[in-house]
């Protein structure tokens, strides 16, 4: 009887545990998680078991892609059938998208950036058509490791200077921005320390360069810029571009020239132009 007693008591007096974010039903934490940005959910999946399964849902991780995330891939990766069999789930895609992936020969390389999952680009200056780039009286690549694609075109010295870009590609919708990314200057590297041989440099002070844009639905750009900050690695504005509606296809054309041909210029180089949300 006394035993009895003690039990129950006992029993009575330890409180009942309360309910805590473990014991949130997977599909109420997805539907939570899906209002989230990319790096909230990551987060957030190492709280439990609950929230890590959540967090792998792919209506969380499909609401985060571009609404045409399959014409990016096809465009992307259409030389590599095996991601298209390896059944993805909309987490891991959302991954290899944020990674920059190099398409067209390794000319171009493009990702989404991994907060906002919008589309950013690079295009290589081997993927631009420049007037004389064989020529090796006026242009030489080199190899720095200032640029993402590991060397630059470097002008010692021209009259007529012409840069030409075009991409294709399935954009998703919103506002885009185009900058060629330069700098005034041969970068060197000398025991360990950045350093920038300006001996070319000449003639970018006495006539703007022009930066155009245009593409296939009518939109165009036009601005000037006189190049300067030798050393310094500039990203000049050539314009903006909108697309409206995610599309199939859209392409977008560039260039850079200074062709007044009164007087030489040189000591530039060129890395790339950049397409990123703005």
């Amino acid at each position: 009887m006394g035993l009895s007693f003690s039990a129950s008591r006992s029993s009575a007096a330890t409180p009942s545990p309360e309910p805590g974010l473990g014991d949130l039903p997977e599909s109420c934490v997805a539907a939570v998680l899906s209002y989230l940005d990319p790096p909230q959910i990551c987060r957030l999946a190492t709280l439990n078991r609950a929230f890590r399964g959540a967090s792998s849902a792919d209506f969380v991780w499909e609401s985060k892609l571009p609404l045409n995330y399959e014409d990016v891939i096809e465009r992307v990766f259409e030389e590599d059938g095996v991601f298209f069999n390896k059944g993805l789930c909309k987490r891991d895609i959302y991954a290899r998208l944020c990674t920059a992936n190099e398409f067209d020969g390794g000319a171009k390389k493009v990702w989404l950036d991994k907060t906002t999952g919008k589309t950013c680009m690079l295009i290589s200056s081997n993927g631009l058509a420049i007037t004389g780039m064989d020529d090796r009286r006026y242009w030489t690549r080199i190899p720095t490791e200032e640029s993402r694609f590991r060397s630059v075109a470097y002008l010692q010295q021209i009259w007529w200077f012409e840069v030409y870009g075009e991409i294709e590609f399935p954009f998703p919708a919103g506002t885009y921005g185009v900058f060629f990314r330069l700098q005034l200057g041969r970068p060197l590297k000398r025991l360990g320390r950045r350093l920038c041989n300006s001996e070319h440099v000449h003639g970018w002070d006495k006539k703007p360069a022009r930066f155009q844009l245009s593409t296939t639905d009518g939109q165009q750009a036009t601005k000037q810029f006189y190049l300067k900050d030798p050393g310094k690695w500039i990203h000049y504005h050539a314009g903006n571009f909108v697309v409206t509606n995610s599309c199939k296809s859209m392409k977008v054309k560039f260039s850079m020239t200074q062709i007044d041909c009164t007087h030489t210029k040189g000591g530039l180089c060129v890395d790339s132009v950049v397409i990123y949300p703005v």
